[in-house]
């Protein structure tokens, strides 16, 4: 029979789902379009940004002309504490297991003072979560101006008397600049090929959805100029002439995400290739470019409700958590650097299993020790039960013996598990993990996102059919191991 050899997508194109679901029974998808149905090359992007926001604040006078974009500094799933100057990664339950000043890691004495009696909490504007890629360039020109201001050289600036928090505020503010007066994306636009990342599959993945009758969306805060731009040359080349537009029921530019989700902002209807606009009356139309507008207006027009649209962006709170929240929006989440950490993970298997079998061993010779050593205290308080076959000064020296065994085998196991905390970057490690315990990004993904995966095109191989199931729960009970680095 055809496709009897057929097998599973291979863990980098598969779909990881949370919360089950089948996509059968999703009737429309709508996409962000940065970092989700369009890619960068990241390091290009905001090695530009990083330019751009550099040339602004050497404008304000500051000595910054000899700062460089340094891509290994930070990554996915930080949070800066712009209160102390420091960038942390936090654990699921927000306790900071690594933390650096500005670009200095510090010590665990150092880390503990700071953070022993702090829980983060992204509620508290003192946090800010670096949650896209786009959050890159931002973090490391801000590790770098705390390294000026601790070392006197901002002297004579404005920010001469500042606190790391308005520092944080003034490198927020020149990116944002750097974005918003369009700088940046019109030399994109002129050099497209430079840092634009082609997917031949993502056109076909996106004709099979659209053929099974699944009504397609672009919800993406770019204006309409760009939007086209991009759209073109991503699709364009791979769709026999028919152009990007023939994908898409609806297109929605100046969407002002997360507003979009949360008012009601009115729609206008994008007339022409120069942008000309003119107020919606009543429902979207088809085949139609929209500026604004709102979610329960699509939902409307589409005749769908919440629980029938499923929305894929790569912003945790912007695109996944505000649509699911608020409009009952099911939700995926676009996550392409976890190409990169599953090739990490895959690449440390044979050491993992010996990290693991060691650690093993470890926690047998432990809990032995353990035994002897209380059996040594009954023996030296004189209370519990007694037994004439035990030798104290004999006990003592298998202790000694099964101490000297721990050591050694903690200098077996400390090179493995140095090589797998620094998988991924060499400072911070995965994105989705602190050590033996799931990443703060992990738990934000577990809990705002349905499903996950590192690219769009990653549809193509699961089909417009597929029944994604979540998989069982893990507890700490469970037996075997939960998988990945422990």
């Amino acid at each position: 029979m055809f496709f009897d050899d057929v097998s599973l997508p291979p863990p980098s194109r598969r779909i990881f789902c949370n919360r089950t679901l089948n996509l059968r029974s999703i009737q429309a998808i709508g996409f962000d379009m940065d970092y989700t149905l369009v890619h960068y090359h990241v390091e290009q992007w905001e090695q530009r940004a990083y330019e751009h926001a550099r040339s602004r604040l050497a404008a304000d006078g500051l000595p910054v002309e000899g700062l460089t974009f340094d891509a290994e500094l930070a990554t996915l799933g930080l949070i800066v504490d712009s209160e102390l100057g420091n960038l942390v990664k936090a654990n699921r339950f927000g306790y900071v297991k690594r933390a650096c000043h500005g670009t200095a890691m510090m010590d665990f004495e150092a880390q503990r003072t700071a953070y022993e009696r702090t829980v983060v909490d992204l509620a508290d504007r003192r946090w800010v979560f670096a949650n896209t890629l786009f959050s890159l360039s931002e973090a490391c020109l801000y590790m770098q101006l705390v390294d000026l201001f601790d070392q006197g050289k901002l002297a004579g600036t404005p920010l001469a008397t500042a606190s790391y928090g308005k520092l944080y505020e003034r490198v927020r503010q020149v990116l944002d600049a750097s974005h918003l007066e369009g700088q940046l994306k019109a030399e994109i636009v002129a050099d497209p090929e430079r840092y634009v990342v082609l997917d031949p599959e993502l056109a076909l993945a996106l004709m099979d959805l659209r053929a099974s009758g699944k009504k397609l969306c672009v919800i993406t805060n770019s204006e309409w100029s760009y939007t086209q731009a991009m759209m073109s040359h991503v699709f364009d080349r791979f769709l026999d002439g028919r152009g990007w537009r023939s994908l898409f029921e609806v297109v929605i530019v100046g969407a002002r995400k997360p507003a979009f989700f949360t008012e009601r902002m009115p729609a206008f209807e994008v007339v022409d290739a120069e942008g000309h606009l003119l107020p919606r009356t009543g429902k979207l139309e088809t085949n139609k470019v929209y500026l604004g507008g709102h979610a329960r207006l699509l939902e409307e027009s589409l005749g769908l409700r919440g629980e029938d649209i499923l929305y894929i962006g790569d912003h945790i709170f912007a695109d996944v958590n505000i649509s699911k929240s608020i409009n009952r929006w099911r939700t995926g989440l676009v996550l392409r650097e976890l190409e990169r950490e599953l090739e990490a993970l895959e690449s440390f298997k044979p050491a993992q299993r010996e990290l693991t079998r060691l650690m093993d061993e470890k926690e047998l010779l432990e809990h032995r020790y353990s035994l002897m050593r209380l059996a040594v205290q009954r023996l030296e308080k004189g209370y519990g039960p007694r037994s004439e076959k035990i030798d104290h000064g004999k006990l003592r020296a298998d202790m000694r013996e099964l101490r000297a065994e721990l050591v050694a085998l903690d200098e077996r196991i400390a090179p493995l598990a140095k090589q797998s905390g620094e998988l991924g970057n060499a400072r911070w490690g995965l994105i989705l993990r602190t050590g033996n315990d799931k990443s703060h990004l992990a738990r934000q993904i577990e809990r705002h996102a349905d499903v996950y995966t590192s690219r769009v095109a990653n549809l193509l191989a699961s089909t417009p059919f597929v029944y994604l199931r979540s998989p069982r729960g893990s507890l700490p009970h469970d037996s075997g191991p939960e998988g990945g680095v422990e």
